[in-house]
């Protein structure tokens, strides 16, 4: 059986690809609505280990390839997670 995560996400590159018709898009939207909630297929993030997740923010904001908002983002982040 095919993952959800990866149908609705094709759904969701089908909604924001120029090329694709409007009544694709439309197509799209309505599957998303349907049947996975509007796009939201993803779980709770209670089971991600927050040392991980404290690591990629610091990891993010030390990347000179990412924009400043990006970064001030995952300081927010951080800090919010009392890292």
């Amino acid at each position: 059986m095919s993952n959800p995560g990866n149908i609705a996400g094709g759904h969701k590159a089908t909604i924001n690809n120029p090329k694709v018709s409007d009544e694709a898009k439309q197509h799209s939207k309505e599957v998303l609505d349907k049947e996975f909630d509007g796009g939201n297929v993803g779980g709770d993030n209670t089971d991600k280990n927050p040392n991980r997740v404290a690591g990629g923010l610091k990891a993010t904001t030390n990347n000179p390839n990412l924009p400043e908002d990006t970064k001030k983002e995952a300081e927010q982040k951080l800090k919010d997670m009392g890292a």
